[in-house]
């Protein structure tokens, strides 16, 4: 079962009981507790339900604010799926909507290389995707491996695109992270990257983050929606980066 899949049933029962435990979640999709934690931790990432001690609860519905970031961050995973071409080597990092970009992957002739677990899993078992894991200390947060091992990994590697995230995107173009232990993996990934591209949602402009993870010199494109803010983007171009908006596709939401 796919985690889409699987995340639809999590909302399902807790909109029809108001909470669930993850025990009972396992049962009813025959996965395993880790697996539904970590739905749970990814869904309430999107603002669908709060977690609570052994299980989720579903509260009020989910605002059309949040709905609204899950349809824009789905829109800029579909623009970024038609970059690549079959063939290609691509590397993904830890980000919420370069996971969303790997959920369209399935089924093309591709090599992914990643230090994002919840990546890894989402092709784990897709046969016509190469997969390479990249090595590293777990950090739980993220989902992730970092650390000198994945930097030594990344050195030894070359891929035709590199699809990033970013906790923040100053108005100069500067991308910014949060989390100190994460920026050398994504500093390696630029250097391994023949073409870099930022996922960003409107929410990262200028969003949060005190380590700089590299400037728009680093970058070839963003991939952005419609609304993100227009001096940062304009800043971005007139440093020779190609900036692409899109609007969520409010049909199939």
């Amino acid at each position: 079962m796919l985690a889409e899949q699987r995340h639809q049933l999590i909302l399902r029962a807790l909109r029809s009981g108001g909470t669930a435990t993850v025990a009972d979640l396992s049962d009813q999709l025959s996965v395993s507790a880790a697996t539904v934690r970590r739905d749970l931790l990814r869904l309430e990432e999107y603002g669908l339900l709060t977690r609570v001690h052994g299980g989720a609860v579903v509260g009020e519905a989910p605002s059309p604010f949040a709905e609204a970031r899950v349809l824009e961050k789905d829109a800029i995973a579909a623009q970024a799926a038609t970059m690549i071409e079959d063939g290609q080597s691509i590397i993904l990092d830890s980000d919420t909507t370069v996971h969303r970009l790997a959920r369209r992957l399935h089924g093309r002739r591709l090599t992914v290389i990643t230090n994002n677990l919840v990546v890894y899993e989402e092709l784990a078992e897709d046969e016509s995707v190469q997969l390479m894991l990249l090595g590293g200390m777990v950090i739980r947060e993220s989902r992730s491996l970092d650390g000198f091992m994945a930097e030594d990994n990344l050195r030894q590697v070359h891929a035709d695109w590199l699809f990033m995230g970013a906790c923040g995107v100053r108005p100069g173009g500067q991308v910014m992270d949060t989390t100190v232990a994460e920026v050398p993996a994504r500093r390696a990934m630029i250097a391994a990257g023949d073409k870099v591209v930022l996922l960003a949602d409107e929410s990262k402009f200028p969003g949060t983050g005190m380590v700089k993870i590299c400037g728009p010199e680093d970058l070839d494109m963003v991939v952005t929606n419609a609304s993100a803010d227009s001096a940062t983007c304009t800043a971005l171009e007139e440093s020779g980066v190609r900036v692409t908006r899109v609007a969520p596709d409010l049909a199939n939401g």
